[in-house]
């Protein structure tokens, strides 16, 4: 039955998605100390879920212009699943910014299989994943899947290869002189959260320990199913599951090198585990096992949401 509800994209099941988005995002929003103080942190918070929305539909926009999906809501809904798992991410604004960056880049190094405008793509990814790093530094780790993708479409055109290293020294430039003109401690603020930590023992209640435990199971599974199956899906999109693969990958390293240990650092696989998840359901063909597989997906989002707030 939910996967019936979801199996089409129609206005019903989007607008259910988007009420849903606002009601949970204000549920965590009230539930903090100090929410809704004024009108500067009221439109601040609805800033916020502003991003949110504009990172639900960009990753429901990669899935469809790439084929990944067919036309179904199960990648928005996948989405908005997740980010429950870890609802202290809809308040933390640096982290919702650099993936939503990273997400542009996505959009764009996803689609350069088709061979149109490779050059343009391969720099305005690289120039959204260095501005992603201004909110969280090793985001910037995902220039990795900008060579990888060249690699695997554009590599003979030595060209491509200088490409994201001009986007380096365009972002390092704009960002230099907005610093010296207006604040010369973003530097130093910057550098700072170039620092590692390779510690695990961060986490400061069960809470949290719950949280993780649950996500890495789910992740384990949907990760696991798509690299089992990944050489009978379409040979057309089997690069693009690649690097929707590569992506969730990098996601995992940026949590564990990020100086800042936190679950929040975990939206980085939250939009990749989203397209592998609605792939799995889309194309499954054990309709019941699909089925049960979602409902365990919403029925530990709720819990671990609620047990959070």
């Amino acid at each position: 039955m939910i996967t019936s509800l979801f199996r089409k994209s129609t206005p019903l099941n989007y607008g259910l998605l988007i009420i849903a988005v606002a009601v949970f995002f204000f549920l965590y929003q009230f539930g903090q100390v100090g929410a809704g103080e004024g009108l500067t942190d009221f439109a601040k918070k609805l800033g916020l879920l502003v991003v949110i929305y504009g990172s639900l539909f960009t990753a429901n926009f990669i899935v469809k212009k790439n084929t990944i999906s067919r036309d179904s809501a199960y990648t928005v809904l996948f989405y908005l699943m997740f980010l429950l798992f870890f609802p202290s991410m809809l308040g933390n604004p640096n982290i919702l910014l650099s993936n939503f960056f990273i997400l542009l880049a996505l959009r764009r190094l996803i689609s350069l299989h088709s061979l149109k405008a490779s050059k343009e793509k391969i720099f305005d990814a690289s120039l959204w994943i260095f501005v992603a790093a201004l909110f969280h530094f090793w985001s910037i780790i995902f220039i990795g899947l900008v060579f990888i993708s060249i690699l695997f479409h554009v590599s003979r055109d030595y060209r491509n290869w200088i490409l994201p290293f001009i986007a380096f020294f365009s972002i390092a430039a704009a960002f230099a002189l907005y610093a010296f003109m207006i604040d010369e401690t973003l530097i130093a603020d910057l550098l700072a959260k170039t620092k590692t930590n390779f510690s695990i023992d961060y986490f400061t209640n069960n809470t949290q320990n719950v949280a993780i435990s649950v996500y890495t199971a789910v992740a384990l599974y949907f990760v696991g199913s798509m690299l089992l199956s990944l050489t009978n899906r379409p040979l057309q999109l089997q690069s693009s599951y690649k690097k929707i693969i590569a992506s969730f990958f990098i996601g995992v390293i940026i949590f564990v090198i990020s100086p800042v240990k936190s679950n929040d650092v975990l939206i980085f696989t939250i939009a990749p585990l989203s397209f592998m998840a609605s792939a799995q359901v889309e194309f499954g063909h054990e309709k019941l096992k699909e089925e049960i597989t979602l409902a365990i997906v919403i029925a530990c989002a709720l819990f671990l949401f609620f047990y959070q707030l």
